[in-house]
């Protein structure tokens, strides 16, 4: 086994040994509307945050497929953690496309946690020596356990075109307001966030455009060197899908601790799982859960032999890659809905997980990027011999 791999495996290890407590602390997350300080300080200790930095400023530098596995376990533990866990590490890796005094500054701890409002809602001027920033920014998930926060603004100018930048900013500058009251995922304390008057250095500012493509110039880790020439969305979908696949793990492994010696209400089984129907949805949400993992394993390979190789997917291959990733998460959710619908009636009770990872599901999963109307059309119109009518492959 490579250095890497037992590191991975060491990460990997860690964070199953704590995946029990962060299930304990799930309805204290879901309550406070942000995850306890424990939950954090446990996977800052398995070495989570250092997954996506890179190994010259002290990181792990984990490949993708390793980084779904670890997201994928801290999900089975909580949705949210899950979630949160998600936000940061992509983030972190995020900053890898930026200008090495950037990485330098950002990366320099060697854990990182990095939070983001990618919805271009803010506004920057130029100023001399960088840009001013302004606005507000909705679902900025994790961003009250965060060092730093990606905001994308778009560029004041005369004319009636416009640019878009994506400017990093402390996240002790943000203003968090008080407004994260769901029913699903409530733990992640995805509130909105905003911004007066904020000046960020040039070097802490690049063009959207050519961050999504990986054109970002003055770093010296840009290429096959790297291994990590993702695409900054392909990459933050493939890797979010962790999340609901070990979302729909736990959902499994809770029905399988509960089902012994529980029968049927107002009928004569007195053992639920002796029942075929049951043991006939039992199977078809296990095999829903092995194919998102065979999936996720496919398109987690591709990506990153395309990463490891200096190359960059075609249309079709990324779209395809969006397709498989829609359909993924479609797959943890309908597993987790079909657990659900022969739980009986005890599953509603708020101190059970399972109803916790039943909403959280089902909430995460109508994530704009995420769900079946974006990517299906995309993929379903490029079979069909169209364009894919969306830039957000």
């Amino acid at each position: 086994m490579t250095s890497t791999g037992t590191e991975a495996s060491a990460v990997l290890g860690a964070v199953r040994g704590i995946a029990a407590r962060l299930r304990e602390n799930g309805r204290e997350a879901e309550e406070r509307g942000w995850l306890p300080e424990e939950n954090i300080q446990l996977l800052d200790k398995a070495g989570v945050f250092r997954t996506a930095v890179p190994r010259a400023f002290g990181g792990l530098d984990l490949p993708l497929s390793d980084q779904f596995d670890i997201v994928a376990e801290i999900a089975r533990g909580c949705g949210s953690t899950g979630w949160v866990a998600n936000a940061w590490v992509s983030s972190a890796w995020l900053i890898s496309q930026y200008p090495d005094q950037a990485q330098e500054e950002i990366y320099a701890g060697g854990s990182l946690r990095v939070s983001g409002g990618f919805t271009p809602t803010g506004r920057a001027t130029r100023v001399e020596g960088g840009f001013v920033l302004n606005g507000s920014w909705r679902f900025n998930t994790g961003i009250r356990g965060a060092d730093w926060n990606i905001l994308a603004a778009l560029v004041e100018r005369d004319d009636d075109e416009h640019e878009e930048v994506y400017a990093v900013v402390p996240a002790s500058a943000m203003t968090i307001a008080d407004d994260w009251d769901v029913s699903a995922a409530a733990g992640t304390g995805s509130s909105t966030t905003s911004l007066t008057d904020h000046f960020v250095p040039a070097h802490r500012v690049v063009d959207g455009f050519e961050v999504l493509e990986g054109e970002v110039a003055g770093r010296s880790n840009a290429g096959a060197q790297s291994g990590r020439e993702y695409g900054l969305t392909l990459y933050v979908m493939a890797l979010s899908v962790a999340a609901y696949v070990g979302m729909a793990r736990a959902a499994l492994e809770l029905f399988l601790e509960k089902v012994p010696g529980k029968g049927i209400a107002y009928s004569h089984w007195t053992e639920t799982r002796e029942h075929p129907y049951v043991q006939f949805q039992v199977a078809a949400a296990a095999n829903k859960i092995a194919a998102a993992e065979g999936l996720a394993a496919l398109y987690t390979r591709r990506i990153q032999e395309a990463a490891d190789a200096g190359e960059r997917l075609s249309t079709e291959e990324r779209v395809e890659t969006r397709g498989r990733i829609a359909y993924a998460v479609q797959l943890a959710k309908e597993a987790v809905e079909t657990l659900h619908a022969v739980s009986g009636a005890s599953v509603i009770v708020k101190s059970g997980a399972f109803q916790r990872v039943h909403r959280d599901i089902l909430g995460l999963s109508l994530h704009g990027l995420l769900a079946q109307l974006g990517g299906f059309e995309a993929y379903g119109r490029v079979l069909l011999g169209l364009e894919p009518d969306t830039e957000y492959i």
